[in-house]
């Protein structure tokens, strides 16, 4: 991925939040920590609150020179001029994603548990790929479980590996060690009782660690 944005560090999504205001508040003290990555995620919002929130997040996003990416709405992250999208294997089609927003804009995709759905992005213009959820996660108490060798077998992509799924600061260490580039969460740090100290906690995975 040729891109300004950092290969590695802690890609914070937002969680389910009504309120615009409360929700910038709460992703101004985690990008302001350190979180490299955001992305905006609101399940239960009606299109007119996700385009409202994803516009104050940008701004947010502007000031501390990280990267907002929508969640399963590559139209949203091209009218709001957002630096990229994240797609689930429901949310339309990578090649299609990729020709609207064009070949600077970041677009992820979600391979769960599958090493082909990961090849199959790589080769249609994913920009990273994200496998998980490795551990039982709150967010997602069903989701599909993946297993770290997914992480290490995506190395021959050459494109950055977003781990998520029940992600902690005493289980993170292991799936750098395995290979991810980047640690996404979203109760792990937005439900924390200190979300900044959560943040550094994450951060600090990466000390040191091994990486190919």
């Amino acid at each position: 991925m040729n891109s300004p944005w950092p290969r590695r560090g802690l890609y914070a999504i937002t969680p389910d939040e009504a309120d615009t205001g409360r929700l910038s508040a709460r992703v101004e003290t985690v990008l302001a920590a350190g979180a490299q990555w955001l992305q905006y995620r609101n399940k239960s919002a009606d299109a007119a609150l996700r385009r409202q929130q994803a516009t104050a997040l940008l701004a947010i996003c502007r000031r501390h020179r990280v990267p907002l990416i929508v969640n399963d709405d590559w139209r949203l992250a091209a009218d709001i001029g957002a630096d990229g999208a994240h797609l689930g294997e429901d949310d339309g089609q990578l090649g299609t994603a990729r020709a609207a927003l064009g070949p600077a804009a970041i677009l992820g995709a979600s391979c769960y548990d599958k090493i082909e759905l990961a090849r199959s992005a790589a080769a249609h213009g994913a920009s990273y790929v994200a496998f998980g959820a490795f551990f039982p996660s709150p967010t997602k108490p069903h989701a599909r479980r993946a297993s770290p060798q997914l992480l290490t077998q995506a190395a021959a992509l050459g494109l950055p590996r977003v781990a998520i799924g029940g992600i902690t600061p005493d289980n993170a260490r292991s799936l750098v060690d395995a290979g991810a580039d980047l640690l996404a969460v979203i109760s792990g740090v937005f439900d924390a009782p200190d979300p900044a100290a959560a943040v550094h906690a994450y951060l600090s995975c990466f000390e040191e660690a091994p990486h190919e």
